[in-house]
């Protein structure tokens, strides 16, 4: 071999040994690099929420939810649209509009979970905040919501349930009114664990009251055992008393949730007590939580549901939360 080519593979050698000690030096530098995208600037101007419910056209419940939003919206300048759907596909569709139309952030409830689940995750994976309200709080975390604003079902079926038993009460009626609303399901499930005693549970539908309340009295009727009735909704209640009173039931009424109609049935003494969830708070409360994570970054609960309830009104306590009640916010 010439000298000129001897000369040539010692200067590549050593070039090569440069290298070689280059990367030695840097380490894992040498290899391809993620970089984390760059955090998007907070958005100027006054913050959109969109809440989505499941709650069905005219029910008292959802309209003071809405309420609270609204009144959220107001207190802190945010714009606040209220839509809702009591079928999981079309809620879900409402979810995908909002995400379409670049929505600041997601107020959802979840009744059937697994049906809202893409369109929650597609929320999130788009850089929307979601806060997840009254039901679905098992499922809330996994999906990537910040946090969840209601109450525990199972805790509040289990202190109606509790609640019964003190009273002495010895077979208890629970009158499920959404198949396939997980929630439902766990407050009956509570109401076994509190009452430790026997436990039925019937189904009904709310969007045909009269047939509801003509499965009601049939179940009392039949099963003169029945001493006890839960319903998980205020108009479903108000169905039970009338079913109860047609047919000379001994069975008593207590009920979740308020309205009007409750309060009076409380004072009368048609209605034991109602389990209120304080579904104000449900509105108005994550649209807080959305304002404070947009200016400032906080999440609220510390990665546990933010409880509105159980609060049992009775007699002892209807006077008061009843005026409440009137102006929409209780």
């Amino acid at each position: 071999m010439s000298h000129r080519w001897k000369r040539a593979g010692r200067a590549v050698a050593s070039l090569l040994a440069a290298g070689w000690l280059l990367a030695a030096c840097t380490g894992p530098a040498a290899e391809p690099k993620t970089t984390a995208p760059a955090a998007a600037p907070a958005p100027s101007g006054p913050l959109k929420v969109s809440v989505i419910t499941h709650g069905t056209a005219g029910d008292a419940f959802w309209n003071v939810v809405k309420n609270g939003a609204e009144k959220a919206g107001k207190d802190l300048g945010v714009q606040v649209e209220y839509t809702s759907d009591g079928d999981p596909g079309a809620q879900a569709k409402l979810i995908d509009n909002a995400v379409a139309q670049r929505t600041g952030g997601l107020v959802v409830s979840m009744a059937n979970p697994e049906a809202l689940r893409p369109s929650i995750e597609a929320a999130v994976r788009a850089g929307i905040p979601v806060i997840t309200i009254n039901s679905g709080e098992d499922k809330s975390a996994a999906y990537g919501a910040l946090t969840h604003v209601g109450q525990n079902e199972s805790i509040a079926g289990e202190e109606a349930g509790k609640k019964f038993k003190d009273l002495g009460k010895h077979k208890l009626l629970c009158v499920i009114h959404e198949a396939g609303n997980v929630g439902q399901a766990q407050r009956c499930d509570g109401a076994k664990t509190g009452f430790a005693g026997a436990v039925q549970t019937l189904q009904v539908d709310i969007s045909n009251p009269t047939d509801a309340e003509s499965r009601i009295r049939g179940a009392v009727q039949t099963d003169s055992s029945i001493d006890a009735v839960l319903t998980l909704n205020s108009q479903v209640a108000a169905r039970a008393v009338s079913a109860v009173k047609s047919v000379g039931s001994k069975a008593q009424v207590a009920t979740f949730d308020l309205n009007s109609d409750v309060v009076a049935a409380i004072k009368a003494g048609d209605v034991l007590f109602a389990v209120d969830q304080q579904q104000y708070e449900q509105g108005y409360l994550p649209v807080q939580f959305l304002k404070l994570y947009r200016d400032n970054a906080n999440v609220v609960g510390g990665g546990k549901p933010v409880l509105t309830g159980p609060d049992l009104v009775d007699k002892s306590t209807v006077d008061k939360v009843g005026q409440y009640v009137q102006r929409g916010t209780r």
